[in-house]
């Protein structure tokens, strides 16, 4: 059942995300997954038991990764208030924490690609009173200051191992074949920000079948408002003034993640170049895309699995230090955010009952609903 819109002032419905049913269809596939990625595979390809090393790793780089993580999960947050939170919705830290935590664990469960997270975040922020396309705008803008380092690394740190100029082996495929193909998703993603705002009045004007302009202008009004979304989240991207705490959290998600894969690898004692580890992390993390695993379970280990024995990684390492890895990065979190969702439930709750945060003096619901679409924070 479709939610209903909280601008009609009816507040009963409910996202519809841990269902007993989705939760034990989501454990078998992650159960059935890790079992063959760090249990049948190493066997197969003869490394025996690879994952009897976990008793090795050093205690003390193991509670690094812990503190990158805790950077990692304070930085997503500075992020996201930074971009969402900040202005035309006050949301205060705990209610940015609790509906970040809970789209972490919505989208670690339920989905590929973060749909889980995207849904459970536009589902929050609408019971919080902020309008349709404010929520789908912003959101956009948060996801590109989130990603937009994603191929930018891939190119730089793509280039400059394949020139010598950071250690590291340099072939041509963990290379510059990820460097080109990142430089044609940027490519993409300036040519969508040229986007007018007024592209649907646009074919509207030039299609005059009835059936065919409705469709062709919600196309165009989708279009236009990921548009919108992306010119919000690049300039704030190009003037750090506006943006600081934005690049700043963006920045800081990624680096404090590169850190617990780091750490990782120091937990067996193996030295890995920076730059390895960088490009290793951002070609495994393609995993994520991976449309049968849920959030990428399976696909992103054996994604940065592959990657690293690749890089010459020694095999016996590399699957104990990306378990290491995933345990920290990916499964501590998601506790918290199960906490953080049922918080969040009862927090909607306070809403409907107390009033929208955005009277703590941001706009008023009927203005939010004029908000210019060029509205910078």
């Amino acid at each position: 059942m479709a939610p209903e819109d909280p601008a009609n002032g009816n507040g009963a419905y409910e996202l519809p995300l841990l269902t007993p049913r989705r939760v034990v269809q989501t454990l078998l596939v992650v159960l059935v997954l890790l079992v063959g990625i760090y249990f049948l595979f190493p066997k197969l390809v003869g490394l025996g038991d690879s994952l009897s090393r976990l008793g090795e790793a050093d205690a003390a780089w193991i509670a690094v990764a812990i503190g990158f993580e805790i950077a990692a999960i304070a930085t997503y947050i500075a992020l996201f208030k930074a971009v969402v939170g900040g202005d035309v919705l006050r949301l205060n830290w705990r209610e940015t924490y609790d509906i970040n935590l809970a789209g972490v664990a919505a989208t670690r469960i339920f989905s590929a690609g973060g749909a889980g997270g995207i849904a459970l975040t536009y589902w929050a922020l609408r019971r919080a009173g902020m309008v349709r396309h404010e929520v789908a705008r912003r959101m956009v803008a948060f996801l590109t200051l989130q990603y937009v380092f994603y191929p930018l690394a891939l190119i730089v740190f793509g280039v400059l191992l394949r020139t010598g100029v950071l250690p590291g082996k340099a072939s041509v495929e963990l290379t510059i074949v990820p460097a080109a193909v990142s430089g044609l998703i940027l490519i993409l993603g300036v040519l969508a920000a040229l986007v007018p705002p007024d592209l649907s009045q646009r074919l509207a004007d030039r299609v005059h079948w009835p059936r065919a302009r409705a469709v062709a202008a919600r196309a165009a009004r989708i279009v236009a408002t990921v548009g919108e979304g992306l010119r919000f989240g690049f300039r704030l991207l190009i003037h750090p003034g506006r943006g600081g705490l934005a690049v700043i959290g963006a920045v800081g998600y990624w680096a404090a993640n590169i850190g617990i894969l780091w750490a990782s690898f120091k937990a067996f004692g193996v030295h890995v170049p920076i730059a390895v580890v960088i490009q290793g992390f951002f070609l495994g993390m393609v995993g994520n895309l991976f449309p049968l695993a849920p959030a990428g379970v399976g696909a992103v280990d054996a994604g940065m699995i592959g990657a690293f024995v690749l890089f010459g990684i020694p095999e016996g390492t590399v699957f104990p230090a990306i378990l290491i890895y995933r345990l920290v990065a990916f499964w501590l979190p998601i506790p918290l955010g199960v906490i953080a969702f049922f918080q969040l439930r009862a927090r909607v709750h306070e809403w409907d009952e107390e009033g929208l945060p955005i009277e703590r003096g941001g706009a008023p619901q009927a203005a939010l609903a004029g908000a210019g679409v060029e509205k910078a924070p």
